[in-house]
């Protein structure tokens, strides 16, 4: 990403910006918190700064309200490599709960069925692990914001209407498990733009003739971008309320 010149992080907080020339803001999006949550908070602290009814902000990789972790967020002309941005691959580290499901494929709704584990061990695990390294055909999740006939799935599946999903291609190129206390998988995977983590757990559970479901998601790194420096929301709060504006003249 050359074209990507000013990156804010907890290393690098500029005394002073343009925010209409643009930046790259890393963020560690907390739990609980949707992507669009934390860039409607930074658009509004901005626009509060610079006096303006409009800004442009926008996230490049959407996490679940569930997960935590690397938000890249694109201020002013930087907004204009999001899709650059989005293509990029992506490292998590995620818990997988084995022997139940749940609609949305995490823990965002009931279980609605249990299947048993006591036959599930490492050799199984890493088998089942192998069918999804690679380049591999996934279908998103029913809760997901992919348009089907221009409705988004997630409005279909809260009206209880489930239909079947085309698979699309993706890649895993990485997909390794850290520890296993039964029912609970630890895993860290990288993979392509367009992934879902939730489907990987649910197709893990059913290839190892059981069910799983996303606990925990943790996204580390976005490429050659990493959590380890990215800012908290208060961090970066308190960031645009404190730094010197550059306003170019006209």
């Amino acid at each position: 990403m050359s074209d990507v010149k000013l990156i804010i992080s907890t290393d690098n907080k500029p005394a002073s910006i343009d925010f209409r020339a643009g930046a790259l803001l890393l963020i560690d999006k907390p739990k609980d918190w949707t992507s669009f949550d934390v860039v409607n908070k930074i658009r509004y602290k901005i626009r509060h700064r610079l006096e303006l009814k409009k800004f442009k902000v926008g996230h490049a990789g959407t996490l679940d309200p569930m997960a935590t972790g690397l938000l890249l967020v694109a201020v002013g002309r930087y907004t204009k490599l999001i899709e650059q941005l989005q293509g990029l691959s992506k490292t998590y580290t995620t818990t997988v709960k084995l022997g139940a499901t749940t609609p949305s494929y995490d823990a965002e709704e009931e279980v609605d069925a249990h299947f048993p584990t006591d036959h599930i061990n490492a050799d199984l695990i890493e088998a089942a692990l192998a069918e999804y390294r690679g380049d591999i055909m996934q279908a998103p999740p029913m809760f997901s914001a992919v348009k089907v006939n221009g409705t988004r799935l997630y409005k279909k599946a809260r009206k209880g209407v489930f239909i079947e999903i085309k698979k699309r291609p993706v890649t895993v190129h990485e997909l390794e498990m850290t520890k296993y206390s039964e029912p609970n998988l630890e895993l860290v995977c990288n993979v392509s733009k367009g992934t879902y983590i939730r489907s990987l757990a649910h197709d893990i559970g059913r290839s190892l003739n059981s069910g799983g479901h996303l606990t925990a998601l943790r996204r580390d790194t976005v490429d050659k971008f990493d959590v380890k420096n990215a800012m908290s929301i208060e961090q970066v709060v308190e960031w645009i309320e404190q730094v010197d504006l550059i306003i170019p003249e006209h």
